[in-house]
């Protein structure tokens, strides 16, 4: 019998792993607030239509949780747990769950400390999850995500990039593709109750990124502004509270996965190319500048 994957929120990442159960003759079926198209891919709107679960062998929930909880468990819980036939199901939860470390490295066996609103409501909706009984979980907890259209690179070209300088802050980042292949990875080996972190190898400084990037289009490096002064929104200061180096032995100890891109640059260099902006040509600098 076939295999059938049901990505509950059809957003960036199940777009990157969809293609590759595809290829392998896989049924993927997507759920999406707003009615699109996904070649290859069964599109329902839901909330609205009915979800069907009768033949569903994987499941990859990306549905972010709000302040009372999970909303996929509030609204089919009980289906899900009924469901005859799972053989895998993923979370896609967030490294925001360990909270502020001051720069220090954690790993899947850390404390979960978080230190904001988005990392406890996933810590929260985690639990929810690992209570339903006899669920095969296996929870992803991803770095900040970036690719193909999720770069600094409009920024930039726009103008509008800034390198915000917070002395010894580090991100851990990943790209879309490194995601999927280490879903896919699961998948081919499943074990449920694991785990994973899903991050690159090189926790780096966001003005460090930022003038990579610039680099690589050709532009001058942003001027650097000291975080004090760079007027941010509480969403994006949130993210600054948090300073921590994400480890991820895990995922190529227990799955062999071999990093895509290993760091920021070989990533960046791959979204230039797959946006096709290797032929951009860096606006004109007026007189004595």
């Amino acid at each position: 019998m076939g295999k059938t994957l049901l990505c509950l929120g059809f957003g960036y990442t199940a777009r990157a792993l969809a293609p590759r159960l595809l290829a392998d003759g896989w049924r993927v079926i997507g759920t999406s607030r707003e009615p699109v198209a996904a070649e290859g891919v069964e599109m329902i709107t839901w909330p609205g239509q009915t979800v069907p679960l009768d033949g569903v062998t994987h499941v990859l929930n990306s549905i972010g949780p709000a302040a009372d909880g999970d909303p996929v468990l509030a609204a089919m819980g009980d289906e899900i747990t009924a469901a005859p036939g799972l053989e895998w199901v993923g979370y896609l939860s967030t490294t925001a769950v360990y909270g502020h470390r001051d720069g220090a490295w954690v790993d899947e066996d850390t404390p979960m400390t978080p230190s904001s609103e988005r990392g406890d409501w996933r810590a929260r909706a985690e639990a929810q999850w690992q209570a339903v009984p006899g669920l095969p979980l296996h929870i992803f907890r991803l770095a900040g995500i970036y690719g193909p259209g999720r770069g600094p690179f409009a920024k930039l070209m726009a103008g509008k990039a800034r390198r915000i300088i917070k002395p010894g802050q580090v991100f851990s980042r990943i790209h879309v593709d490194d995601i999927a292949q280490v879903l896919a990875a699961s998948i081919a080996q499943p074990r449920p109750g694991a785990i994973y972190n899903v991050c690159d190898d090189d926790p780096a400084p966001p003005q460090d990124v930022l003038g990579h990037a610039a680099e690589l289009l050709g532009l001058p490096v942003p001027a650097e502004v000291p975080f004090d002064e760079a007027g941010m929104t509480p969403m994006a200061r949130s993210f600054y509270g948090e300073n921590k180096r994400v480890r991820n032995r895990r995922i190529k100890d227990e799955l062999g996965v071999e990093l895509l891109y290993p760091t920021y640059r070989e990533g960046l260099r791959a979204v230039l190319e797959a946006e096709d902006m290797e032929s951009f040509v860096p606006p004109a600098q007026p007189p004595g500048v």
